[in-house]
């Protein structure tokens, strides 16, 4: 155990399951994936903090194979076959009218949802922003829960957004494989870079 370690407020071993021996998993095994335990990675990752409450992420779980097929032709060539093969995938996506839950979600300032309403870009900046911090917040989960992820951003997003949010404000940013590694799931281990190469102080 190094010193670094030691200094973190959990346990190693918890340490090892999130971040250090956590893996993206490139094959699935059959062992399906519940609606219990999507609920309970969403139920603890939706406390994590987005700017003023905002909560932009949206979630479709695509379980079926009818909902699959629909996917499939818009994920790129190289993450068709896990995807096919993967017990659960979910299409995380921005709502770029997140505003309309401000009254709900920051009640303390009236206002919020008034500063977001006239400025369509803003709006999808802020939209797309604070999802991407939810998703990272998913993966964390996904792992938490004993499952592996595999996020792609390889897709069409406009063929997706057109399938499967026509009728819906919201914009695809990242699709995710969910379930337990199947055979031969992982890939090298990449190098990450060092502390000194990423942080200054000043």
């Amino acid at each position: 155990m190094t010193a670094s370690t030691e200094i973190l407020n959990v346990p190693s071993d918890v340490q090892d399951l999130l971040f250090r021996q956590a893996r993206t998993a490139n094959t699935f095994s059959d062992e399906p994936v519940t609606d219990e335990q999507i609920q309970a990675i969403y139920d603890l990752v939706k406390w994590a903090p987005t700017s003023m409450n905002t909560q932009p992420l949206r979630v479709l779980v695509l379980r079926t194979d009818e909902a699959r097929r629909r996917l499939l032709p818009h994920m790129a060539e190289g993450n068709r076959a896990k995807t096919e093969t993967a017990p659960l995938t979910v299409v995380l996506a921005a709502d770029t009218e997140f505003h309309e839950n401000l009254p709900e979600l920051f009640p303390h300032f009236p206002g919020a949802k008034d500063i977001f309403a006239p400025d369509d870009a803003a709006r999808a900046e802020t939209a797309k922003l604070n999802s991407l911090l939810q998703i990272g917040y998913f993966i964390i989960g996904i792992r938490a829960a004993g499952l592996a992820a595999g996020p792609m951003t390889g897709f069409d997003n406009a063929g997706i957004d057109k399938e499967f949010f026509a009728d819906k404000p919201f914009k695809s940013l990242v699709v995710i494989n969910v379930g337990k590694p199947g055979e031969n799931p992982w890939f090298d281990r990449l190098p990450r870079l060092a502390f000194d190469q990423v942080v200054e102080t000043l």
